[in-house]
């Protein structure tokens, strides 16, 4: 396994995971798999960024297959240029319970000690998904805010909990 950005000559690969994140998973992304599917490549190949402070990261077998992403953008605000986002972190089932998200995060995390001036990333996440919530808790993210009801998928209502990790 390694990690790397994803290339905007890799957005077919990167889209094709996205989606299926977003449809196999509706309640733990903000975005649904009925609003995104239909978006242009050519739309998907320009959010591919290679940024040190906006990026999407991808975990790849040895023999090169996307198996796991993450994003990082930080905030362009003047006010808010201190604060950096994680965004759409995803591993297939068959390769979960490997520790790819967590060496994606922690990729996520070293990268950010290096960004001048960023002191803290968020994220946040539903909930109901305990496994993510406990593993960025066991990397050092803190809970800050609790949003009721902030999704509805199929009529059911969604918390989410937002996290921040500090930065030096």
């Amino acid at each position: 396994m390694y990690i790397q950005n994803i290339q905007r000559e890799q957005a077919a690969e990167f889209w094709k995971l996205r989606l299926e994140a977003l449809k196999t998973h509706p309640e733990a992304f903000g975005s649904s798999y009925e609003d995104q599917v239909h978006t242009p490549m050519n739309e998907v190949e320009l959010r591919i960024n290679n940024e040190p402070d906006n990026y999407i990261l991808g975990a790849f077998t040895e023999e090169g297959e996307l198996v796991g992403m993450a994003g990082f953008r930080r905030e362009p605000g003047r006010k808010v240029r201190h604060k950096g986002m994680v965004w759409g972190v995803y591993v297939v089932s068959a390769h979960r319970g490997k520790g790819i998200a967590k060496q994606l995060m922690a990729e996520i995390l070293r990268r950010g000690q290096e960004i001048e001036g960023l002191r803290q990333i968020q994220l946040s996440v539903v909930t109901a998904n305990t496994a993510a919530a406990a593993l960025y808790k066991g990397l050092g993210f803190v809970g800050y805010g609790l949003e009721k009801e902030a999704l509805i998928v199929d009529g059911r209502m969604y918390d989410e909990e937002f996290m921040a990790y500090f930065l030096g």
